[in-house]
């Protein structure tokens, strides 16, 4: 009887070491969940001018908030400045040039030109008088076919300078010519382009926000110059977040667009954050893994995986770590 006991301990603790083994051995042998590491992003901008020139003055600092239209620097250019003043002498020319030919001649241009028109007139009938006269003496052979000739040639001369008097006093007042004011006009227009193309590149010396955010760059001090289109400070949208992973293809199954997941953040603790999936697209061929030699294998690419937060997570800044499990 004893014996029998015996044996039914012994089976019974070889029982429990069977199950402590196997136990044991499921715990070794199974698969640790896999955790991928990322990092947080935001959108960013990059504020620069289409004109060079001097930091004249930055009215922000790195870490400022700003909103969209906050004027952030001042751009310091001598030669807009100088481009500014010609156009504005070309537009004013161009004006008076157009109301000139608009409004036609003064008053006293007029004026003037009747009277030398009636000048002209009076001269016509005295060289006629002295035409006709000498043509009498001249029918009579009094004088000689020169001197007539001279008298017809005055005579001609007169008529020709009163027409070309009367000419002038005809345009004096009429004005211009539909062609002339329309050219007038065209240059009043050329100023007035030329002028709002400086107008714009003054206001470019002022920039300004793009979007709401905070300051997370500035590159170059005050009294530096700065080249066309050269990035001045940095102006990240928290507002606009996402959390960016690179997974290798095969440890990616089943992950799609619009799926949800949840991450930790561990500069804010352990708490799991709620995500949704927005994006995933090949990396570049630099990021494939190679495989070795093994019968089995193949080059696995890797594949950029964003996610957006689903709600605000206060405290997240662009390049925090962010962990997928």
């Amino acid at each position: 009887m004893k014996t029998y006991k015996h044996i039914i301990s012994g089976l019974a603790v070889l029982v429990v070491i069977l199950v402590i083994i196997g136990v044991a051995g499921y715990m070794v042998s199974k698969p640790k969940p896999m955790t991928i590491q990322g990092e947080a992003e935001a959108t960013e901008y990059r504020v620069s001018g289409k004109v060079p020139g001097r930091i004249e003055e930055l009215y922000v600092k790195e870490g400022k908030a700003v909103a969209k239209g906050d004027t952030l620097a001042l751009i310091d250019s001598p030669e807009v400045r100088a481009k500014l003043v010609q156009v504005n002498a070309a537009k004013d020319a161009a004006d008076a040039q157009s109301r000139k030919a608009v409004n036609g001649a003064r008053q006293e241009q007029i004026a003037g030109a009747y009277q030398v028109w009636q000048s002209a007139i009076v001269q016509k009938d005295v060289m006629r008088k002295s035409f006709e006269r000498m043509q009498r003496l001249y029918e009579q052979k009094v004088i000689s076919s020169q001197k007539f000739d001279e008298v017809q040639a005055k005579y001609d001369a007169s008529v020709a300078q009163e027409l070309a008097a009367k000419s002038q006093y005809d345009m004096a007042v009429n004005g211009a010519r539909d062609e002339d004011k329309a050219a007038a006009l065209a240059i009043v227009r050329q100023a007035e382009g030329a002028l709002m193309e400086v107008r714009g590149y003054f206001d470019e010396l002022y920039l300004t926000s793009p979007a709401n955010g905070i300051i997370s760059a500035i590159y170059p001090k005050a009294g530096e110059l700065v080249g066309q289109g050269a990035p001045v400070m940095t102006v990240t949208d928290l507002s606009d977040m996402w959390f960016t992973f690179n997974v290798r293809e095969d440890y990616m199954r089943g992950l799609k667009v619009g799926d949800g997941i949840e991450v930790e953040i561990p500069a804010l603790g352990s708490a799991a954050y709620p995500a949704k999936i927005s994006y995933i697209a090949v990396r570049d061929s630099y990021a494939t893994w190679k495989a070795t030699k093994e019968i089995g294998q193949y080059d696995a690419k890797t594949f950029e995986i964003r996610a957006v937060p689903e709600g605000i997570v206060e405290g997240l800044l662009p390049g925090m770590t962010v962990l997928m499990r």
